[in-house]
């Protein structure tokens, strides 16, 4: 049998894999492996990161947490002991989000030199995985290369003693903090303690790391909870895919707030870096028009900014951005890819607010650009307060935004082995194909994939092509404002799809 490749656990900016056997799937997440990955990560505290203490026997301080998952003790505790190993300190968290174990290189309560989310996001339970912080932020691509590059105990040369560890209930303070910032960023003048008296809110943490949000953050402001629901962490997840961006997660909170008669829906993934929204009137605000919400607040608060998106976002957004007063920054997919480009426009002179995905991974220049996904909740829930005076709500902010009148996406699988190559052949090939017919266009300005402007018999709208960012996959997404011609459009495309044998092209 071949040796296992560690470097086959990276995800982009963090690591993933199986951690409990089906029998589909052997597990890749052993603890040998997990416990070489703390020490990877320890050497890369010590030589990238630069860290060390002034007093030499004084230990690096890392903390640790996971999310509802399955496997979460298994591997915190085979992690923990990779770090203990190599003299480092451990503050046990137990249950957390991602964004609150970042936060604990922030507080000075905690004042951590690393921290460590065990988490898989959205993907189904036998799945888990690992993500690291610093005060700098999170490890980007090139840091999960050298973490796991230097995987071995042998690596850890340093002279050490074996490090501690001690538990606390991060969650808690990071919730106190939550509702300290809305209570200051609302400032009622009567409730200021509670100014969410009156507001029915309905939570959906889709049996993940959310359900704290209810019952730490909403009910201690005034709030009311009735018909949350999935708040209980339980890693099998039996109720939906904690995940914003699932259709069948999306009718769960829409049917919990018309059920409820609630003002608000909000439904989290598994360990909190996104969210979505539902309206009183059952309307999902996620994707094109989450981005429109948060971008109209911000716009407000910072005349002019840049709002930094993927690419797989509407042209109506752009104009609406745009009408706004505000600029649209169409980049690549990935957090980290949306993130970075956000925090190298500000260096460049360019007041950039916020990074954001359309899977709902949204971070603001003012919380250190952590895509968190109950900060931008709270973030609303400000907004919408002071709407409110005026009869109105958070989704009265994307009025002008105009919706199109059809949508799609197809995902074609690439069946050779070469992934990226035959990617980039399809979509070159793809590109010649769109500038031989009528009333298609490719669009200049692009940074993703091949994009195409629709005109005539097609009706106003677009497509994109692109490379999966984690699946061996090109995906297509169609917009259209003309009814019935995405299936024309499907038909005309078929030409070239069906010729294409390094493709699955069954779904189109």
């Amino acid at each position: 049998m071949a040796e296992f490749n560690l470097t086959s656990l990276q995800n982009g900016s963090d690591i993933r894999g199986i951690a409990i056997r089906t029998p589909e799937h052997e597990i890749t997440l052993t603890d040998e492996r997990v416990e070489k990955i703390a020490y990877g990560f320890a050497v890369w505290l010590k030589e990238v990161k630069k860290l060390a203490t002034e007093d030499e026997n004084k230990p690096l301080k890392v903390s640790v947490g996971h999310d509802s998952r399955l496997s979460a003790e298994r591997i915190k505790t085979v992690f923990t002991r990779g770090l203990t190993n190599a003299g480092i300190n451990v503050i046990d968290v137990g249950l957390s989000t991602t964004p609150a174990m970042f936060m604990s290189t922030k507080y000075d309560s905690y004042a951590c030199d690393g921290a460590v989310m065990v988490t898989a996001s959205h993907l189904p339970f036998e799945y888990n995985g690992l993500k690291f912080f610093t005060k700098d932020g999170g490890a980007e691509h090139e840091d999960i290369d050298f973490i796991l590059q230097h995987a071995d105990r042998k690596n850890i040369t340093w002279e050490n003693n074996q490090g501690k560890v001690s538990a606390r209930s991060l969650l808690n303070e990071y919730a106190k903090d939550l509702v300290n910032k809305i209570r200051v960023g609302i400032n009622h003048k009567d409730h200021y303690e509670k100014p969410l008296i009156g507001r029915h809110i309905v939570v959906d943490a889709g049996n993940g790391a959310g359900g704290f949000f209810a019952e730490k953050v909403l009910v201690p402001l005034g709030a009311n909870i009735q018909g949350s629901q999935y708040l209980e962490p339980d890693g099998n997840f039996p109720n939906h895919i904690p995940n914003p961006d699932n259709k069948e997660a999306m009718k769960s909170i829409q049917k919990a707030v018309l059920k409820n008669k609630a003002d608000i829906g909000v439904i989290f993934d598994t360990d909190v870096d996104r969210s979505a929204l539902v309206d009183s009137k059952g309307e999902p605000l996620n994707r094109n028009n989450l981005i429109g919400v948060i971008s109209a607040i911000l716009i407000k608060e910072n005349p002019g900014t840049t709002i930094v998106t993927s690419s797989a976002t509407s042209e109506h957004l752009k104009t609406f951005i745009t009408s706004l007063g505000g600029k649209q920054d169409r980049y690549i997919t990935g957090y980290r890819n949306v993130i970075n480009r956000a925090i190298q426009l500000n260096k460049k002179g360019i007041p950039t607010s916020l990074a954001i995905e359309t899977s709902g991974h949204a971070a603001l220049k003012e919380n250190y650009f952590l895509d968190d996904g109950a900060y931008l909740v709270a973030k609303i829930l400000m907004a919408d307060a002071d709407l409110q005076k005026e009869g109105k709500s958070f989704s009265d902010l994307i009025t002008s935004l105009n919706q199109p009148v059809e949508t799609d996406e197809v995902r074609f699988k690439i069946l050779p082995e070469d992934i990226r190559t035959t990617g980039d052949k399809v979509m070159e090939s793809f590109k010649s194909f769109i500038e031989k017919e009528s009333d298609l266009s490719v669009e200049p300005a692009n940074l993703e994939g091949v994009r195409v402007n629709t005109a005539g018999k097609y009706g106003t709208g677009w497509m994109l092509l692109r490379m999966s960012l984690h699946e061996p996959l090109l995906v297509l997404n169609l917009e259209s404002d003309q009814e019935g011609s995405i299936k024309i459009l499907r038909e005309r495309l078929k030409t070239f799809f069906h010729d294409q044998t390094d493709l699955d092209s069954s779904r189109l």
